[in-house]
């Protein structure tokens, strides 16, 4: 019946261990993460990493992230009609290519060995003064 929810397919966790989480987030259909402007957790690069469908708020963090219609979608924080209809558009359409390229996006941007690592080696070169490898 259109309009009713299948409280079989909304599921609330609670507490899990990472590797489970892990598995969670890579079968699932359409993950939210909304956040009040202030900073990015770990949680949402971890979703788009697994491979996970993302509905993130239209906050500064997180647009920082998440491209619309490119590897992700984004909704005003208190559009909750906004927010519904992006969740039920998600769970019936292939959002494969959107996955696909929020893996992409945190693999170029996020990865630990080849961005962060070097980046954050190289922040302290600068602060130490050192032009060698610390």
């Amino acid at each position: 019946m259109q309009g009713t929810l299948d409280l079989s397919r909304v599921h609330f966790l609670g507490r899990l261990p990472y590797q489970q989480y892990l598995t969670v987030l890579q079968i699932s259909t359409v993950h939210v993460y909304l956040t009040y402007p202030f900073v990015l957790s770990w949680s949402l690069p971890e979703a788009m990493s697994a491979g996970c469908f993302l509905i993130g708020s239209r906050t500064p963090p997180v647009q920082e992230v998440i491209r619309a219609g490119e590897n992700g979608q984004l909704v005003d924080f208190f559009d909750e009609e906004g927010l519904a209809d992006r969740i039920a558009d998600a769970l019936v359409r292939d959002n494969e290519a959107i996955r696909s390229a929020a893996r992409e996006t945190v693999r170029k941007r996020y990865d630990l060995n080849t961005v962060c690592l070097p980046a954050y080696l190289g922040l302290l070169r600068t602060i130490l003064g050192r032009d060698k490898p610390v």
